[in-house]
């Protein structure tokens, strides 16, 4: 990186760096950031990072958290950061690992991010089974009732989950959905002591599924590899026994977004 873009050894941040330096202090804490802490992370005046978070905020890259007062990755910056998870040369080397894993495992996997209403699925390595669950890219699930989406709520800060689990009823997508919040908390309570979490037949009836973290150099959530399957063919208990697999692609993806692969 050129020197006129990094921070100068005074501690002064270039002008044309700033905003960018604070959509990055956002997205690395990887919750709703207020402005106090941003100026102590910057070292930036108060009325300069009031500014550029109200710019950001104009342009959809940042947005205000549910307390009105917190700023998190907004839809431009959300939708860049999938862009750039799905560049080229990271998304062939994914569906190369997805593929063997599917391959492996005689079942469909998807790599999955979470967005604001639910985790989005980014990739997919189907199964040739005839008998299969259509769950296109591009799709959006609910958090509360998948396995991707449990996986990720359980990384998440008691204050920020419970926020998110109480500012809408939880939905029953089927007769195994957890809509008691106790239930579900200590649903992910567990989830977050075993690092798995599970799925079973709680988004749609007849379809078990499985999902680890595929974590970023922070050791954060940055997407989530489950794989998915109906109860005719798979049940649960049997899926667990995947797990070896599951983390071994998993890891194997990291080293791949971090360039160390």
């Amino acid at each position: 990186m050129p020197d006129d873009h990094r921070p100068r050894k005074d501690g002064q941040i270039p002008t044309n760096m700033r905003l960018l330096m604070v959509m990055e202090e956002v997205a690395r804490r990887g919750v709703a950031v207020k402005p106090s802490a941003l100026i102590a992370a910057l070292g930036l005046p108060k009325p300069t990072v009031h500014r550029l978070l109200q710019t950001a905020e104009a342009e959809g890259l940042l947005q205000r958290d549910i307390d009105g007062r917190s700023y998190g990755p907004g839809p431009r910056l959300r939708a860049l950061a999938i862009s750039t998870m799905s560049a080229e040369h990271l998304r062939t080397g994914r569906l190369t690992l997805m593929r063997g894993l599917a391959e492996q495992l005689g079942e469909t996997c998807n790599l999955a991010t979470p967005d604001r209403e639910g985790m989005t699925y980014l990739d997919r390595a189907e199964t040739e089974w005839p008998l299969r669950i259509q769950l296109p890219v591009g799709t959006q699930v609910p958090f509360h009732c998948t396995a991707s989406g449990k996986m990720y709520l359980s990384t998440l800060r008691p204050h920020i989950l419970r926020s998110i689990l109480t500012a809408r009823p939880l939905a029953a997508q089927t007769e195994q959905t957890l809509t008691d919040f106790d239930a579900l908390m200590a649903e992910l309570e567990t989830t977050r002591a075993r690092g798995y979490s599970t799925d079973n037949e709680e988004f749609m009836t007849g379809m078990a599924a499985i999902a680890v973290p595929v974590l970023d150099g922070q050791g954060k959530l940055l997407a989530t590899l489950s794989v998915h399957a109906p109860v005719q063919r798979r049940k649960l208990v049997d899926m667990i026994d995947w797990l070896p697999a599951l983390r071994k692609c998993s890891d194997d993806m990291t080293r791949l977004h971090l360039g160390t692969a």
